[in-house]
Order: structure tokens, then sequence, then C-alpha cells
């Protein structure tokens, strides 16, 4: 598969959790099975984890055809989730993305409803293709409800960024469009009688409540998230943009950063004689002893620059993609004619006030 699969112990829980509710319902169709009801349960809840990581891998897939990298799979209680390294560049990218997972989901579920059609016996096979049937179905079609986190709140938010022209404005309707979700879930109750004929009891209103609130604190998150970066993209970098000291790699440590005080230096990088510019790590400079820095080239402590360049017109869109390909304290601000004009510290930057 090419990414990391990982398993929650969670995961154990659940198939014991599907192995208990599962085991009296084979018994009831194959009465004397014994242990292997439970066993057939227990079966059944694997089978139900293979197709929750097959919902991933098709996000996975989907992620890559499009160059994105995919960090892991963990598979665990409340399903799956596929770790994305970077964001979609387009809205087409994002919502093909987004949809990959539940349309596996439920061609899964089409997929066993048939193979439940050519079991007639009643037993234990027919019961293990409705419970998968009846588990995928749920999972794609509640995987699409319009809300964060779920990837259907993905696919609203891929609408609205390409009818608004801007994924963070995307992402700020989308959250709304949650929040409104969460009202109507909350309201439901109360068109139960009229709808339905029958009035609504106290766990119809807890139960409602619940989810209401998951889907309210969720789609708030995102909301908040989305602003902080819609105000961070306005950002010009270059207004935060300072010097950069370049020393020899063979200067001491303890110099390199007495000389980046003195000058007011946002960063040091080292120079070599074939001019390859490296930028020194400052994580990797407070793991050295402040006794030993003396003793230790700049050169030890420095790192390659790639994907740490942006160019001088860049934005905060421009410096989260960056981050998101490669965690950095400062990146460098290049020239056109690819002359580095300084360095830029992610904690010297403040988005605009709204």
């Amino acid at each position: 598969m090419g990414a990391e699969v990982r398993l929650s112990p969670s995961c154990l829980l659940i198939i014991g959790l599907l192995a208990v509710a599962i085991a009296p319902r084979a018994e009831a169709v194959a009465p004397g099975s014994g242990g292997a009801a439970y066993a057939l349960g227990a079966l059944v809840g694997v089978a139900v984890y293979v197709a929750v990581l097959l919902h991933e891998a098709a996000h996975l897939v989907v992620a890559r055809r499009y160059g994105q990298r995919v960090i892991s799979i963990t598979l665990g209680a409340l399903g799956g989730r596929t770790a994305i390294k970077g964001e979609a560049h387009t809205p087409r990218e994002e919502a093909l993305t987004a949809a990959a997972g539940p349309a596996v989901s439920l061609l899964l579920g089409l997929v066993f409803l048939g193979l439940h059609a050519t079991v007639d016996d009643g037993g234990s096979i027919a019961l293990a293709f409705e419970t998968l049937v009846l588990v995928n179905l749920v999972v794609g079609l509640v995987d699409l409800v319009p809300a964060p986190p779920l990837d259907g709140g993905r696919v609203v938010r891929a609408i609205a960024w390409a009818l608004l022209d801007s994924r963070r404005r995307g992402a700020i309707a989308a959250a709304w469009v949650g929040r409104g979700l969460a009202v109507l879930v909350l309201l439901a109750p109360l068109v139960r009688e009229p709808v339905l004929g029958t009035r609504p009891g106290t766990v119809d209103f807890v139960v409602c409540a619940a989810v209401a609130a998951l889907v309210w604190l969720a789609s708030s998150a995102q909301l908040g998230t989305a602003r902080m970066l819609l105000e961070m993209g306005e950002v010009a970098l270059s207004d935060f943009l300072r010097p950069l000291l370049t020393v020899d790699p063979d200067v001491p440590l303890a110099e390199a950063l007495r000389r980046q005080g003195a000058d007011g230096a946002g960063g040091v990088a080292t120079l070599g004689s074939d001019g390859t510019l490296r930028l020194v790590d400052e994580a990797a400079v407070e793991q050295v002893p402040t006794d030993r820095r003396p003793w230790v080239p700049t050169s030890s402590v420095a790192t390659g620059t790639e994907n740490l360049v942006l160019p001088l017109a860049a934005t905060g869109d421009d410096l989260m993609t960056a981050i998101f390909m490669r965690p950095a304290a400062s990146y460098l601000l290049a020239r056109p004619d690819g002359v580095v004009a300084g360095v830029v510290r992610i904690d010297d930057i403040d988005p605009p006030e709204a």
C-alpha cells in the first residue's frame, strides 16, 4: 500500500463487541454452534475493519494520484483516518479525494448485498453478509453527511471553494453548513410527531442533543481554523523579512550565535566554498549543550534548504504550504534571480486583525 497502517488497541474492543452482539443471532440461526458463533462474530468484526481499510485506501489512492504524500492510515474505534501531508490544489481534487472513501464503502455494501441475495438458507453466512451490508452502507452514507470532519463536509468545502474561488472561504462556508446541520439535528425530535405521528421520548432528545453538540463543536473548530488561515493567507511575508547571517561552515557555533545576536539577524546559514547554503536548525542547536558550543562547528547543526526557500513575493498561503511540506522555525525568501534576500521566522508573524 506504500503507507504505514496503524491499528489502535481499540480495534480489538470493537471486534469483541461485534462478536458478542452477533453471537446470539448466529446461535439462533445455527443452534448448537456454541463457540463458533462467537468466532463468526469476530470474523465479521475483522471483515468490517478490512472494509474500513479499503475505505481509507481509496482516499490514499486518489490523494497520491494528485501527487499528495500519504503518511499513514490509522484504524480505531471510530473507524479510520488517512493522514495526508499537504492540501488539495483544486476543488476537484478535494472533492474526489473526499468522496472516494464513501464511494468504496457504498460499493462494498452493494457487493455484499448481492452476495447476500445468493444465500437463501438464512444461516450464519447470510447473517455475516447482512451485517457487512449494513455496516458498509451506514459508513458510506453517514460519512457523506455534510459536516466536518466527515468526508461529506470536505465535499461541501470543495463545492464552496469552487463557487467562491477561495479555499479558505470555502472552508468557512462549509463550517456554517455544518453548524446549520447541527441546529437541524437538535430540532429533529420536534418534528417527529407531525411527520411520523409518534411523540419523541427523552432518549430522542438526548441523542439528538449529543449529536448536534458534536457536529457544532467540530464545525466551530473548522470555522476558527479557516478564519485564521484566511487572515494568514493575506499576509505578505516580506513584511517580516529579517537579515540572514552567513558564516563559514567551520565557524564555532557559539561564535555564529554571538554574531547573530549582535547583528540582529533572524537566522544563521553556512556558506560552503562551492556556494552551497545550509540553514542552521534551531532545534538541533538546542540539543547542543552551551559549554560545548565553542567547540562544535556550525555546519554540524545546519541542514539543506530543500522546501525551505520561498519567493520574495510569497504570502501566508505559500508559507502554510511550505509548513505542510517541511515544518521549520524559519524559511528563506529569495529574489527572482535566486539570491536569498533574508529569513522569515514563524514566531515573528502575526496575522492581521479581523
